[in-house]
């Protein structure tokens, strides 16, 4: 039997898909202590095709494709759980390519630690475009998820959460606080997000700790539509949203209080921007305002 299962979400993105599979073929964990399995949403391309190829150029490793015919990440990944034999599971998405240790040090971290359940691993974007100038260190974050926490294994701390993109969680986990809310998160090409902050919040008002797993790195796609004007604008509006929809669920007082964190963070943000200003970068102080602006716009309007 496998221990440890990494699921794939994918979504019309059969190219990235392949790099995605091409890169768990030279992993340091023996191939049979993993599985690979595809949840494929309802891709129109030719991702079966490009799945069922690699699979018969690589039989020593165990992939597995199922479909999951209800639209959304929420609902992929809750399929994913569902369908996992292993009990560690690890999330990577179709854009990412995972180091060659990425398995082992996912797997190692359980099997050594019995007492930590949640974890998650670097972000290094690879980027098909030049970035724009107005491309901040913040706006890098939200468009790509970059982060590294060093060489050790240390909680994440604070409010801050690994990307689900690159997490690992015992199978267990999802049985005793649920698993990803399906009215939250990325749908087709709607970048509607939340699903991951509502989850690992959940996580920590029951007491959970996450974990850096130094070595589990993961390189994240970004192409060249992800650089524009027009993807910054959408990505930024639906944080707003999906703020607005997770907070909404929880009640009017979680609501009245992420629109106070807002009016902080439009302080925060008015601070970064004249400091971009001064270092004779007004182009990224602009951008970052306009960031929030979005954020508000999508948390009020919800849309």
């Amino acid at each position: 039997m496998k221990k440890l299962t990494i699921v794939i979400a994918t979504y019309n993105r059969a190219p990235y898909l392949l790099r995605t599979l091409k890169s768990l073929t030279n992993q340091t964990l023996d191939p049979e202590r993993f599985e690979i399995l595809v949840v494929n949403n309802n891709s129109t391309d030719d991702t079966k095709e490009v799945f069922a190829r690699f699979a018969t150029l690589y039989p020593t490793l165990s992939l597995r494709m199922v479909d999951e015919m209800q639209q959304g990440i929420s609902y992929v990944r809750n399929r994913g759980i569902a369908e996992a034999a292993g009990e560690y599971i690890v999330f990577l998405d179709d854009d990412e390519e995972a180091n060659p240790e990425f398995a082992e040090k996912y797997f190692y971290f359980f099997e050594n630690n019995k007492e930590k359940n949640a974890a998650g691993g670097a972000v290094i974007p690879v980027y098909e475009a030049p970035v724009p100038k107005w491309f901040s260190h913040y706006i890098e974050k939200m468009i790509t998820g970059v982060f590294d926490m060093g060489a050790r294994v240390v909680p994440f701390r604070g409010k801050s959460y690994p990307g689900v993109g690159n997490s690992g969680f015992r199978k267990t986990l999802f049985e005793r606080y649920g698993t990803f809310d399906p009215a939250l998160g990325r749908s087709g090409t709607n970048p509607l997000g939340g699903e991951e902050k509502d989850f690992f919040m959940r996580l920590r008002a029951a007491g959970e700790r996450y974990y850096f797993v130094p070595g589990a790195q993961i390189y994240h796609i970004t192409p060249a539509y992800k650089l524009t004007e027009d993807y910054f604008n959408r990505l930024s509006r639906m944080i707003g949203v999906s703020e607005r929809i997770r907070t909404r669920t929880q009640g009017r007082s979680a609501y009245a209080k992420r629109l106070f964190a807002e009016a902080i963070k439009w302080g925060g943000t008015l601070v970064l921007a004249f400091g971009f200003l001064l270092r004779m970068q007004p182009i990224k102080g602009k951008y970052l305002i306009r960031m929030r602006r979005n954020i508000t716009c999508g948390l009020l309007t919800g849309k």
